[in-house]
């Protein structure tokens, strides 16, 4: 029981948790503005508006900084972790996305000419814009800024 009360009050977890589930959330509810019909696909779903990655560590190292001072050790941490985080979200994972695009493209051609088999499509949003990731960022900062003050 005390470790579940432990994992409960510890609010750089709760706060980095709510900044995922609530950007998880607006995903669903802007996919489904977008395509006219609800999807509740994209609730698991990478990639998208805004970044959960950004708002889930964005969260963390908000409450970090309040709990333990922007000059700590742990914030310090915490803020090179979701730069880290932030930068492979619109470089690294971005890129991979264009390229599966391209090799979705390639082999859509290839099969219309060749006998080639029926592969499964590779994932093409993996990752995201550099405004999603800045409205991921905003929105961890705002959650990550009232759990601090009303926790």
């Amino acid at each position: 029981m005390k470790a579940l009360i432990d994992f409960a009050t510890n609010m750089p977890l709760v706060a980095a948790i709510t900044g995922w589930a609530t950007a998880q959330v607006l995903k669903v509810v802007i996919e489904s503005v977008i395509a006219k019909k609800f999807t509740w696909e994209s609730i698991f779903a990478s990639g998208g508006m805004p970044s959960s990655h950004s708002a889930f560590v964005t969260a963390l190292t908000t409450v970090i900084g309040f709990e333990y001072g922007l000059g700590s050790v742990y914030f310090a941490f915490a803020a090179s972790f979701a730069l880290v985080v932030m930068y492979d979200a619109c470089g690294v994972r971005r890129a991979v996305g264009e390229q599966a695009k391209a090799l979705n493209r390639i082999i859509g051609a290839l099969r219309e000419n060749s006998t080639i088999g029926q592969e499964k499509a590779l994932k093409e949003i993996l990752g995201h814009s550099p405004f999603q990731v800045a409205m991921g960022f905003l929105l961890g900062l705002i959650i990550g800024t009232a759990i601090a003050i009303l926790f």
